[in-house]
């Protein structure tokens, strides 16, 4: 069975709005490294939607980008990409498919087909997962910015602390933090 990980780009004040991060070579090249970690890419509609509107021209070389946004977009356009919806069900960008239904049975059973584990990376969606208690390993970048302003992670809480084992903390040189942790077991 592979592990559910939930990854994010946020500030120090916990804004995961995508626009207050550091976008650069060196972020977009780490998180090309997480996705090939992963077997498969797992979001909520809006944040497929998001990606669905910009990568794809990326990846056709629609748009101009430099090396590592350009590769970060093609490697993204090869990844198989599952959505869940209850709003929208066709999904036509390349790899996409659709998860309808009971939400703790549909992520389960697409984390046992998916050995290399499945990298999520939707804030809302991962609250409602983290609700299941579906989240295995939380990998965040954490920038050196204060937004001052929503949304934030967990905004809409949860129904109680979840406590976590540091992985690694790695500083990158743009000055953003990768942290990575584990759920804790209970008798830690």
């Amino acid at each position: 069975m592979g592990i559910l990980t939930f990854s994010l780009n946020l500030t120090l004040d916990g804004c995961v709005d995508h626009r207050e991060g550091i976008a650069n070579d060196e972020t977009h090249a780490f998180f090309t490294r997480l996705m090939n970690e992963h077997g498969a890419m797992l979001w909520g509609r809006v944040t497929y939607e998001m990606m669905e509107s910009y990568w794809p021209a990326v990846a056709r070389g629609d748009v101009e980008a430099p090396p590592a946004i350009r590769e970060w977009a093609v490697q993204l356009e090869a990844k198989p990409k599952y959505v869940v919806s209850n709003t929208r069900t066709e999904f036509p960008w390349t790899n996409s498919h659709h998860i309808a239904g009971d939400l703790r049975a549909g992520v389960q059973q697409l984390k046992d087909a998916t050995p290399a584990g499945v990298l999520v990376g939707s804030g809302t969606l991962a609250t409602e997962l983290d609700r299941l208690d579906l989240i295995d390993e939380y990998v965040f970048l954490v920038h050196p910015r204060i937004a001052g302003h929503g949304p934030t992670l967990y905004q809409s809480g949860l129904p109680s602390t979840r406590r976590l084992d540091l992985v690694t903390a790695t500083p990158l040189r743009c000055g953003a933090v990768v942290m990575h942790y584990r759920r804790a077991h209970p008798d830690t």
